[in-house]
């Protein structure tokens, strides 16, 4: 019984970290090139809370994987993709991990 609590409470907790992991999606208008993309990526990842961005062209698509417990503001979010030169049109904050926005982004392009 004890060896089981020991393999399940990492398990939980592993579970539970993942759960919290939160996406914001933008999509964004204005994104004509792979230098666009590399800039909006560079931009984002200045912000602490930023764990990973992908950067779709073809889908207007922007997404922000945020750490555990942190949190960027809508209009700190517009404001650096503004003043970048892009036009926001939405903003969604959603529990879908990036590794799977990143995949959907990939198949769309075979």
């Amino acid at each position: 019984m004890k060896s089981s609590i020991k393999l399940l409470v990492p398990l939980l907790v592993a579970f539970a970290a993942t759960a919290q992991a939160a996406t914001i999606e933008m999509n964004v208008n204005g994104l004509v090139c792979a230098f666009c993309a590399q800039g909006i990526e560079k931009q984002l990842r200045k912000f602490a809370a930023t764990s990973d961005v992908v950067v779709s062209l073809e889908h207007r698509l922007v997404a922000v994987a945020l750490k555990d417990g942190q949190d960027i503001a809508d209009a700190d979010l517009r404001r650096a993709l503004t003043n970048a030169g892009y036009s926001v049109k939405t903003i969604d904050r959603t529990e879908t991990p990036i590794a799977v926005l990143r995949e959907r982004v990939k198949q769309a392009k075979q």
